[in-house]
């Protein structure tokens, strides 16, 4: 089940990411571009440990 988690999340956090970074391009706010791709990178990690998690069979 951890591996859905992960994946679920991972989701959520790189379509606010992306949204964020998007808002943050057009209103010319480089804090808020910023906070977007650090988001997105954070839901790429989530992914990344959803991964894991699946092939090692959710035992970490």
């Amino acid at each position: 089940m951890g591996e859905l988690t992960d994946r679920v999340k991972s989701a959520g956090n790189k379509a606010a990411g992306a949204t964020k970074e998007a808002i943050g391009k057009a209103t010319d706010n480089e804090r808020l571009e910023a906070e977007g791709k650090l988001q997105k990178a954070k839901g790429t990690a989530q992914d990344v440990a959803g991964s894991v998690k699946g092939a090692l069979g959710d035992k970490i």
